[in-house]
């Protein structure tokens, strides 16, 4: 079966008055006996599954829920019945079945055996697969002729290493954020969101067959991490959530753009939530922000030889695919959908990030014409590589703060007061109070849910934390600043979605600029800080920082194959020009050779792991396709008659499309109602969008840049107090580094650097860094030539 997008189920949430979290494996010749209890013991099920068929799944759940004293008498006479079967033997301890898959011999069943606890979200434990276990289901031998190649699908599927960037909750909905779970149907089952849950493929057979739902685990992939701080002597608990979906999903190179059905490559949900640092808290808040590659189609040739392959646009008539893609992100977070586009728009030797540029200012201009002014998209197109070279990577911070404190005041955030809860469990409490809170302002207003806009106040002035280099006489300290009140509940609605050419590194700084203005609204929401401005010299703003950091290098791993580019988190830390030029050179060459040598297979499996591509007997192997195309729809399955010849991915509006006829489609406005596969074009047939002498010459075409922001913030000179809410001593006023490593970017540090003070070494008519034992010609690429990757 397929892996496919269906709405939610019931039986496939958590079990949140009765958490089944510890399970047994016995087993006889004829089944293998799976046994789950509650945390005390109380409450036993069983689950049988059938071993005397060698090419079929048989899976039966026993209704019936047992004490401790039936169960005991149950297993007694499992027992007897097993003497004639070779006994009733204990096979290993679990922790939840990740799933089955089969390739083309037998069914394998996949179980965590141990894991380790990562955090907790309100008393809800969350934990990640710490080792796991393969099991081969039939007791009965398996012949069948192809045992190379089911060993070497097993090597590809075992690529995906669940014991790294996935993790999970019994009791707690990872896959939904705290304000959707809070709003949601927490005490129903009904519950199971299958967009970021990894392994929907390989336990659809069992959730199919077992309804209660405790047996599978729904495993999240992407990033969890959760740390305490202290802001103005007041502790809290931050966690920061990475929720990355399993639709058009992949690697770099082979996942670009947007699928037919709206699916963006390389989406990736993030979550901020904090809390007081109390067992009991009684304020919480969170807000989301969201990343995805530009929304429509195009594509770029792997090259061993070509770090920077050509940029190819796909036919994008009417931007169907796109609007596709905004509509799913409101229905998934409402209005406004903000766009913040910081891809190059200088003018480039061979056009390429401009192109993509281009094309999506108009397909933004497209979609606005048909959405009434409410609804429509609100985009900034900002090139971060316009600032001076001189100027220092701390100013891109402050400006995209700006944006942020913006964006923010547009979306909002989610924040509470919420009760004390009696039991172990705060959610239901939580939940009920706010449900009952919407009702009663629905009632008495005609205000929407969560647009608490109108209700606003000033940030006191006075401040019982302050910092030595706040100077409330500076530029913008006369600025108010607005937030939500915090006495009443305040809710998220909308989003701001960033890109860049890859969704890694640029972004992930503009990610941990708006993460780091959201987090002064929320302490100040929860009530522990005072200060009107939040400086990047404070500890919580460069611990904010590591852990933005920390998850920017797991995304990117995961997608692009190397850590982030972190050339502004480097120069924050005083790290010397030349190391940064050079670190960033070498995750440049990683992150190249990773995308041309290794990028196929983990393509593939990452394919086989989603279920978008099933072995069959006598059907091309998933290696002889070679090109591992994105699944046409979420759900879809690779074409079997793929031809073989394909050795990269474009999105599918470029590759597969619905039609009747055998001719291709492309271009023609739109998929037939077909529900076949049938076109793939073909090397005569390439249905590329190559650039016009035209289309060059328009390369540096006017456009607006926002049609909601005042741009001018961004170009010219900062003053030293240039946001409404960060506050930055370092900018335009170079100081001296200690040399801890943790210490923030050393300006004056970098000017020697810049200024090459080194005697007589000069090389084209400038002035080269100092660094002993490198040639004049790679000093000069280190301090005057661009990098071959982005930051």
């Amino acid at each position: 079966m397929a892996a496919q997008e269906v709405m939610p189920e019931p039986g496939m949430g958590p079990n949140y008055s009765n958490s089944f979290q510890r399970f047994q494996l016995y087993e006889n010749r004829a089944n293998f006996f799976m046994i789950g209890t509650n945390n005390d013991q109380s409450s036993y099920k069983i689950l049988t599954i059938d071993r005397l068929k060698p090419s079929e799944l048989d899976i039966r759940e026993d209704p019936n829920t047992y004490n401790e004293v039936e169960y005991n008498e149950l297993i007694e006479k499992i027992k007897e019945e097993s003497d004639p079967n070779g006994g009733f033997n204990f096979v290993t301890d679990f922790y939840g079945i990740i799933g089955f898959i089969k390739f083309l011999g037998p069914y394998y069943m996949l179980l965590i055996t141990e894991r380790d606890q990562i955090g907790d979200i309100f008393g809800h434990v969350v934990y990640k697969p710490a080792k796991t276990k393969k099991f081969v289901v039939p007791s009965t031998s398996y012949n069948f002729s192809d045992t190379k190649y089911e060993d070497r699908y097993m090597r590809l599927f075992s690529m995906i290493d669940v014991t790294k960037d996935f993790y999970f909750s019994y009791t707690y909905n990872v896959m939904r954020s705290l304000q959707k779970n809070l709003l949601g149907t927490l005490l129903d089952e009904n519950v199971y969101d299958s967009m970021f849950v990894w392994n929907d493929y390989l336990t659809q057979h069992l959730r199919g067959r077992a309804k209660s739902g405790i047996w599978t685990v729904p495993l999240v992939y992407g990033f969890f991490k959760q740390e305490k701080y202290s802001a103005c002597g007041n502790n809290f608990v931050l966690t920061l959530i990475g929720r990355r979906s399993r639709y058009f999903a992949g690697t770099r190179y082979l996942r670009r753009g947007v699928n037919m059905t709206g699916r963006v490559a390389n989406d990736v949900e993030t979550e901020q939530i904090v809390a007081e640092d109390v067992p009991n808290p009684t304020r919480i808040s969170s807000i989301l922000q969201h990343r995805g590659s530009i929304p429509l189609f195009w594509s770029q040739e792997t090259n061993l030889f070509n770090p920077k392959p050509d940029i190819i646009l796909g036919k994008n008539m009417g931007y169907e695919a796109t609007l596709l893609h905004f509509k799913h992100l409101e229905k998934r977070y409402g209005t406004p959908i903000i766009i913040l586009n910081l891809i190059k728009q200088k003018k480039e030797k061979r056009p390429r990030e401009s192109l993509l540029r281009r094309e999506f200012v108009k397909a933004i201009e497209n979609i606005n014409n048909q959405l009434p002014p409410k609804n429509q998209l609100q985009y900034l197109h900002w090139d971060v590589h316009m600032k001076p070279r001189s100027s220092p990577a701390v100013e891109v911070l402050v400006r995209l703060a700006r944006i942020a404190e913006d964006a923010l005041k547009r979306t909002g955030y989610f924040y509470s007061r919420v009760p004390s809860a009696d039991g172990p469990d705060p959610l239901p409490c939580w939940s009920a109070y706010l449900k009952k809170h919407i009702s009663d302002e629905n009632n008495n207003s005609d205000h929407t849910n969560g647009d608490n806009t109108d209700d606003t106040e000033t940030l006191g002035e006075g401040s019982q934390c302050t910092s030595s280099s706040s100077d409330t006489s500076a530029v913008g300290a006369t600025e108010e600043i607005e937030i939500l009140n915090p006495e009443s509940p305040m809710f998220q609605k909308g989003i701001l979605r960033t890109n860049c050419i890859d969704c890694l590194d640029r972004t992930n700084v503009a990610q941990y600029a708006f993460g780091l203005v959201a987090l002064w609204h929320q302490l100040h929401a929860l009530g522990l800080v005072n200060d009107r401005y939040i400086d990047l010299d404070y500890p919580v703003a460069r611990d904010l920082m590591r852990l933005y950091e920390i998850m920017g290098d797991t995304l990117a791993r995961q997608y692009g194959g190397s850590d982030a580019h972190n050339k502004i988190f480097s120069e924050r830390r005083g790290h010397t020009k030349f190391l940064i030029r050079t670190h960033e050179f070498f995750r440049t060459i990683q992150r190249h050779y990773s995308n041309a040598l290794m990028d196929a297979n983990k393509q593939a499996a990452i394919n086989l792991f989603l279920g978008y591509f099933e072995p069959q007997p006598g059907k091309p192997a998933i290696w002889e396709i070679r090109f591992n195309k994105p699944p046409p729809e979420d759900d879809q399955v690779l074409s079997r008659t793929t031809s073989s010849y394909m050795r990269r991915a474009l999105s599918d509006g470029s590759i597969i499309v619905k039609n009747h006829s055998n001719s291709c489609p492309m271009g023609q406005g739109g998929a037939s109602s077909s529900s076949t596969w049938s076109c793939v074009c073909t090397p005569s047939e390439p249905q590329k969008h190559f650039v016009s002498d035209n289309e060059l010459a328009t390369e540096n075409e006017e456009y607006e840049e926002s049609n909601f922001f005042d741009t001018s913030i961004l170009y010219g000179q900062l003053p030293p107090m240039s946001s409404p809410i960060i506050y930055s001593p370092t900018v335009n006023t170079p100081t001296r580094s200690t040399g801890d490593v943790n210490d923030v970017a050393s300006i004056g540090e970098a000017s020697i650097s810049e200024s090459g003070e080194s005697g007589d070494d000069v090389y084209r008519g400038k002035k080269l860094i100092k660094a002993p034992g490198f040639s004049d010609k790679f000093r000069y690429w280190v301090d005057h030539d661009e990098l071959l990757g982005f930051y």
